[in-house]
């Protein structure tokens, strides 16, 4: 007897990771692989868009040859957001290595439209900063890049798109050119208003319309996946980005719902319903899924390190072997010993949009310890985190009653317990905490009809695990005093160019 089943693709900044989901919520099927990052000069972070391809068909054949007895009936795509492919049409071959959503190349770019007085109008229109992390530039930077490459763009032979669309168009062989209003809304060329491309965005970066996907709900059709690639064909009938996915996973799909991802980078987003909400504290508006995976929006604080730092201390420093260790580490601590990263590796994000920052550390003495390090790593999520979480609720007009949970780090109980003190927030780890490919399941399971309501969903996750407020209110005040000085000395070295 075969189960109707859905493959959730999450296609990340490191890795893909596939799972084979049923009505019940069981993961049925399981693949994943990292594959290499490119980092040609300081700032620059590239991937071979060709290798995200052959990772991500590997895994999604090892998690459906994993799911025995089950019937794929439908394919779910979550993907990193932001990060630009560039392609051949007619051979669905990149032109250039894909510019990750980490690259800063464009700073300057963004640095002279700044200048020249556009940033209020971009922000109107599309809800996002002029800042290297979107898509916009990145796709300009292309153009720019090598004449041969312009001209095919302006006669029509070239695609562009996030991850997602080159997904779906090597699944289709070519068949479609599409996105979704969750990824078309991080490019800084959509107007969240008419949920269109912008043409006035276009002609300020000097893209071509035709360039771009066609925007479709993100609960919709997207195109059949050939049998060549999975044995079977299979409609892709859910598209998100990852952290709209996770978003959707986690049941937030009305106003008022919060949850974050602790992945590479801490992704936090507050749900505000039918109407985009502007940020007075640099936050983005973005688009993101009601129930039914329809329209809505969320404002979304994203700092742009956070997993990525402790990867750093084990790969670059040695001062762990696995990530796992960090809890432990942390646990072995009565505090931080005056110790503060700042991790901006590539630049500060929401709300201080620098991308000029690096990492930095403070309090350092005799005593400091690689633990002392180790914990302030970990440390530095729960702040990052508290601080947009601050804006959020004044801009919203909304407190959060609860924030929920996901990503790889939000199984470190430590630091969910930490955070929860230092935010005075109650934490929700969801019961999957691959929430990103479970977002794309349900997308998908809902066209597909393999969950009748969202509710039904959520339902069958199981249940969750709860962390409550302990930390006394002087200590959280002194640990968050203690960061909000460390990131002004940060950015005053950022911006001290003299």
């Amino acid at each position: 007897m075969t189960v109707p089943a859905v493959l959730a693709i999450d296609q990340g900044t490191t890795g893909t990771t596939c799972l084979v989901i049923d009505a019940d919520g069981r993961v049925l099927g399981r693949g994943y692989s990292e594959f290499k990052q490119y980092f040609p000069r300081p700032g620059w972070v590239e991937h071979d868009a060709n290798e995200i391809w052959e990772v991500t068909l590997r895994v999604a054949r090892d998690a459906v040859a994993d799911a025995s007895g089950a019937k794929v009936c439908s394919i779910g795509i979550a993907n990193q957001r932001e990060t630009v492919v560039l392609w051949d049409r007619e051979t669905i071959e990149p032109v250039h290595r894909a510019i990750v959503w980490q690259d800063r190349r464009t700073a300057p770019m963004c640095r002279s439209l700044k200048e020249a007085g556009h940033e209020e109008e971009v922000a109107r229109r599309t809800g996002l900063v002029l800042d290297p992390y979107f898509s916009g530039t990145k796709i300009s930077w292309l153009l720019e890049s090598d004449p041969e490459i312009r001209r095919k763009a302006e006669e029509g032979l070239l695609a562009a798109g996030t991850v997602d669309s080159w997904l779906i168009a090597k699944l289709t062989s070519g068949g479609s050119h599409l996105t979704d209003p969750t990824n078309a809304s991080r490019t800084l060329l959509f107007n969240l208003h008419d949920s269109s491309w912008d043409h006035w965005a276009l002609d300020l970066l000097g893209v071509p319309a035709g360039l771009l996907p066609e925007v479709r709900a993100s609960s919709g059709e997207f195109g059949m996946s050939v049998a060549d690639h999975l044995g079977i064909e299979v409609p892709i009938q859910g598209v998100a980005g990852d952290q709209q996915a996770a978003l959707f996973g986690q049941g937030c799909w009305t106003a008022g719902f919060a949850k974050n991802t602790y992945g590479t980078g801490a992704f936090l987003l507050l749900h505000t319903g039918d109407t985009p909400v502007r940020s007075k504290h640099g936050l983005l508006t973005t688009a993101a899924c009601d129930a039914s995976g329809g329209l809505a929006y969320a404002l979304e604080g994203s700092v742009f390190i956070a997993g990525a730092a402790i990867q750093w201390l084990r790969d670059e420093l040695g001062v762990i072997t696995t990530a796992g260790e960090s809890e432990q580490i942390a646990m072995g601590l009565q505090d931080n010993g005056g110790v503060y990263l700042v991790p901006g590796f590539v630049g500060l994000g929401a709300p201080h949009w620098e991308p000029d920052a690096r990492g930095t550390l403070f309090g350092l003495t005799r005593g400091t310890s690689s633990s002392h390090i180790v914990r302030a790593a970990l440390e530095a999520m729960a702040y990052g985190t508290t601080e947009v979480l601050r804006g959020m609720e004044v801009d919203a007009k909304l407190d959060v009653e609860e924030l929920r949970v996901d990503g790889g780090a939000s199984l470190n109980e430590w630091l969910m317990q930490f955070q929860a003190d230092v935010a005075s927030v109650p934490v929700r780890r969801a019961p999957i905490v691959e929430t990103t490919a479970l977002g794309a399941a349900g997308l998908a399971g809902l066209k597909a009809g393999v969950w009748s309501t969202a509710e039904d969903f959520v339902q069958a996750q199981g249940e969750a695990s709860h962390f409550e407020p302990g930390h006394h209110a002087a200590d959280r005040q002194d640990a968050m005093a203690g960061w909000d000085r460390a990131v002004r000395a940060t950015l005053a070295w950022a911006r001290d160019r003299g």
